[in-house]
């Protein structure tokens, strides 16, 4: 093989230098690890404080435990350190570790003692590993202590070793995510010395922890478990440092775990000896619950003890699935060969009695069908009482077996009265078929147990009624006894079988009802295009499915506002409003059920969606919490009210980002027109002033005259310009008020006609005005205005024919139109005319004006009540007619106007 193929195949693993850049962004946790309390770890600790401090880095002791030990306390001497915050707890005054003022702080290194410490109620995390996360996430490296005996993959071992059960615990993901881990050791017979001195704990205290903790067996177990684990931990850096160098390592190839567990009493023992074998293995391991495809389980108690089980194993660095399948075999062993399995863990329960007669157990199925995989079985400790499980089989009560026992019994009384009815008249032979009916009945109707009892019934009856000799239990035939056992057989098999499509069927209904319910949502939430009618939507919604108080919280103002609740009076008080605020900024869980604020009513999931964060849904604390069908329902919901709030920012952004565009086009078009537009005027202004400042009275009369004619008008026309601009300012800011007085359009047409006559002294206007013209309701500046802007239009575009000018009344409407005898206007530009800035140019290329007058005529005409169109007719194929109509108000104050003018 080539050098350079070779070099190409030894490249670094990309998931590990991924890995080793997101450490370089965060904080660096650095434990030391003790075999048992006293080896001297917070004393290691600050020892080397001091030498960082003394080369210049920025150290502050956030929180020390000195435990009384003078040589300890001494060591603090000299450092910084945070002051604690008081909390009182049950009528206590407990000082705590001050999370705030160290992110506040911000040093570069903080020592932060007991990781295994919990945190006081209300504090923000239960757990004060909870609170390094935190610090380590802002980027301050951390230094903490930790004793084995607190890693929660041990505790029970532990336990079993010392006798002492430790209720403050570590998930081992915590210790696997640290960057270093430094051993302190002291030999087990050097401690119990330090102890009997009193440098451990108090005299008072230390003979109670020699009596019952501190004994050489329990301290050398300990010592190895903490051995054992910094090795596992030292060989896990090795691996890393030759993936991320692209070093040819003997490492072993990969093991993965797969764990079985189920709502027994064993399988918490099952997820603890699969972490410790993972951990062992430097393996990854997977949890598994497996579910039955053709039952719903309905008990919520196993449902939260399966939760439990896989909060504790993600607690320990496990995956979790949760899988739906008839055959628990097949779908494990799949399972193990898509995620590519070495070995599968499940606990084993000795069978005992009837249970090994009656059929393979799981583990022993396992065993004998996974071909190439290594199966561990994980047995019970001796004497082990088994914790109280809910029997997911039905209650055998009397009073839970009156209903069925009724429908066994009517159902088989039906059916001997019906049987006796018919053999009164005809024989039949095969009369116990009619009692399969009463069995079938009552298993669809009652399950299990109405089944077996119809098919015990039914055997009775059939025997006392039809078998001979009949009213009595004795059976004459042989073969009728042959009869009646295999008619039991067959009554129970079938009852089964129909009791079991019973279920079914109730499932497949659950089902249905979820789905149908869950696509009656996804159909409203796809035609809200508003983000209120989306929040509303969704808040109704799982307030109608999970029966508690919902709120949803959006993002604005860089905070987080209530957008929707129910009921709508529900306020959340400032705990609430924390949590919802962190799970916002850390896109995790947060509140009531969760590792932050765990105090809260409410449980606050962020939506997210495919840009990020949109919104938080709080959800009130329900009693049971939530079962497995109701979380699937959250999750949907919630997934699908992300991606339609998503959509909606985006269309509200994208409706923003046109007008923003628009409003640049209109702006470049406005800068366009005035500098091309005001150019010319004030260029022949400049250069007529210019000319007179300079010229003075060596210029004739004549020229002065022209030059001063040149500035008016130039001015005049720039004049009308600025015009043009402030009355489009008024339409659009809304601030434009017309007068509603009485109009005589004929003297606004006379005025408006001179006036353009003194701007183009060479202008053909000609005028044809109905001699009945009534008096409209406006403001005649405002239509004069319109007119002069549709005849100074005309002129531009007219060709230089004549202009004409027409009004007459049109039923309830007065016609006023301005019709030139230009090239006309294409159709589709019609209704484009009348926007701002449009302009067509004139046949040698040039557009004149800032093509703001028409714009200006149709809101000065719309203010008026006013209707306004362009027509360009189509005979002539040339001329553009500018029509505009407005009501005429024929009431006595109009006829006295008449009278008036008249």
């Amino acid at each position: 093989m080539p050098k350079d193929e070779r070099e190409d195949e030894r490249r670094p693993d990309p998931d590990a230098l991924l890995a080793l850049a997101e450490k370089d962004r965060r904080g660096k946790l650095t434990v030391f690890l003790g075999a048992a309390p006293g080896v001297g770890k917070t004393y290691a600790m600050l020892s080397r404080a001091h030498r960082l401090k003394a080369d210049g880095v920025d150290v502050v002791v956030g929180l020390v435990e000195t435990h009384g030990r003078s040589e300890t306390a001494a060591l603090l001497n000299g450092l910084d350190v945070l002051e604690r915050i008081s909390v009182t707890h049950r009528g206590r005054r407990l000082e705590e570790f001050d999370l705030d003022a160290a992110l506040a702080r911000k040093p570069r290194l903080i020592i932060v003692d007991e990781l295994a410490h919990s945190n006081t109620e209300g504090s923000r995390h239960p757990k004060r590993y909870q609170d390094i996360e935190e610090l380590i996430a802002a980027g301050i490296d951390v230094w903490t202590a930790l004793n084995i005996q607190h890693l929660e993959s041990l505790a029970d071992l532990v336990a079993q070793i010392t006798g002492v059960t430790v209720r403050e615990r570590v998930p081992d993901v915590v210790l696997k995510r640290a960057d270093d881990v430094l051993l302190v050791d002291l030999a087990p017979t050097e401690l119990i010395e330090r102890l009997n001195e009193g440098k451990v704990y108090l005299p008072e205290s230390a003979s109670r922890a020699v009596d019952r903790f501190f004994r050489l067996g329990n301290l050398t177990a300990l010592r190895e478990l903490a051995l054992r684990r910094t090795a596992d931990r030292v060989d896990d850096q090795m691996v890393d440092y030759l993936k991320q160098n692209a070093i040819e390592g003997p490492w072993a190839t990969g093991e993965r775990l797969l764990v079985c567990v189920g709502p027994d009493d064993l399988s918490e023992k099952v997820v603890r000896v699969a972490s410790r074998m993972a951990s062992g293995l430097n393996a990854n391991w997977i949890v598994v619950s497996v579910d039955h495809a053709e039952r719903e389980v309905k008990t919520p108690e196993r449902l939260r003890r399966v939760e439990g089980l896989f909060r504790l194993a993600e607690q320990l660095g496990a995956e979790t699935r949760r899988i739906i399948g008839r055959d628990f075999v097949e779908e494990i062993l799949k399972l193990a060969r898509r995620e590519h399995a070495t070995q599968i863990v499940i606990g084993a329960k000795p069978r005992r009695g009837l249970g090994r007669v009656l059929g393979k157990s799981l583990p022993d199925a396992l065993s004998q069908k996974a071909v190439g995989l290594g199966v561990y079985l994980v047995t019970p400790e001796r004497g082990m009482k088994p914790s109280p499980q809910p029997d997911p089989r039905p209650s055998l009560s009397p009073r839970a077996l009156l209903r069925p026992l009724a429908l066994a019994l009517c159902g088989v009384a039906l059916t001997t009265c019906f049987g006796l009815a018919i053999t009164s008249f005809i024989t039949l032979p095969n009369i116990s078929l009619l009692y399969l009916v009463a069995v079938l009945g009552a298993a669809m109707t009652g399950g299990y147990i109405a089944a077996f009892l119809a098919a015990a019934c039914s055997a009775l009856a059939y025997n006392f009624f039809f078998i001979a000799p009949v009213h009595t239990f004795t059976i004459a035939a042989p073969h009728e006894v042959f009869a009646l056992f295999i008619f039991l057989a067959v009554a129970l098999l079938a009852g089964g079988f129909a009791s079991r499509v019973r279920e079914q069927a109730e499932a497949a209904r659950m089902r249905a009802q979820e789905l149908q319910a869950l696509y009656e949502f996804s159909r409203k939430l796809a035609t809200a295009a508003k983000t209120d009618d989306a929040i509303w939507l969704t808040v109704s919604q799982l307030q109608t499915r999970l029966k508690c108080k919902i709120v949803l919280l959006l993002p604005k103002d860089n905070d987080l506002q209530v957008g929707a609740a129910w009921p709508p009076d529900t306020e959340l008080d400032v705990t609430d409003m924390t949590a919802a605020r962190w799970a916002e900024e850390k896109r995790a869980a947060a509140g009531y059920g969760t590792s932050t604020l765990p105090n809260s009513r409410f449980e606050f999931r962020p939506l997210l969606g495919p840009h990020g964060i949109v919104g938080v849904c709080g959800i009130e604390h329900i009693e049971g919490g939530l079962d497995l069908n109701a979380e699937r329902a959250l999750s949907a919901i919630l997934d699908q009210t992300a991606i339609a709030l998503d959509r909606a920012r985006l269309a509200e952004e994208s409706v923003q980002q046109a007008a923003r565009l628009e409003g640049e086009r209109y702006r470049d078009a406005l800068l366009s027109s005035i500098s091309h537009d005001l150019r010319t005027p004030l260029a022949t202004i400049t250069g007529a002033v210019t000319s007179l400042s300079q010229l003075g009275e060596r210029m004739s009369e004549e020229s002065r005259r022209d030059l001063l004619q040149s500035i008016e008008e130039e001015s005049n026309r720039m004049s009308r310009f600025v015009a043009n601009l402030l009355d489009m300012t008024r339409i659009e800011s809304g601030t434009l008020k017309p007068k509603r007085d009485w109009v005589d359009v004929a003297d606004v047409v006379q005025a408006s006609v001179e006036r353009l006559r003194r701007y183009g002294p060479g202008v053909r206007v000609e005028t044809g005005l109905a001699s009945n013209l009534p008096l409209i309701r406006g403001d005649a500046v405002l239509l004069g205005q319109v007119l002069f802007n549709l005849l100074d239009n005309a002129v531009k575009y007219g060709g230089g024919e004549p202009i004409h000018v027409y009004a007459r009344r049109d039923g309830r409407d007065l016609l006023l139109s301005v019709t030139d005898m230009g090239r006309g206007i294409p159709p589709e530009d019609l209704d484009r005319i009348f926007e701002k800035f449009y302009r067509r140019g004139k046949p040698d290329g040039r557009a004149p004006g800032t093509g703001l007058g028409l714009s200006i005529a149709r809101g000065f005409v719309t203010a008026m009540e006013g209707r306004i169109h362009a027509e360009s007719p189509a005979l002539r194929k040339k001329g553009t007619r500018i029509v505009m109509r407005f009501p005429v108000h024929d009431d006595k104050s109009a006829t006295e106007n008449e009278e008036q003018r008249a």
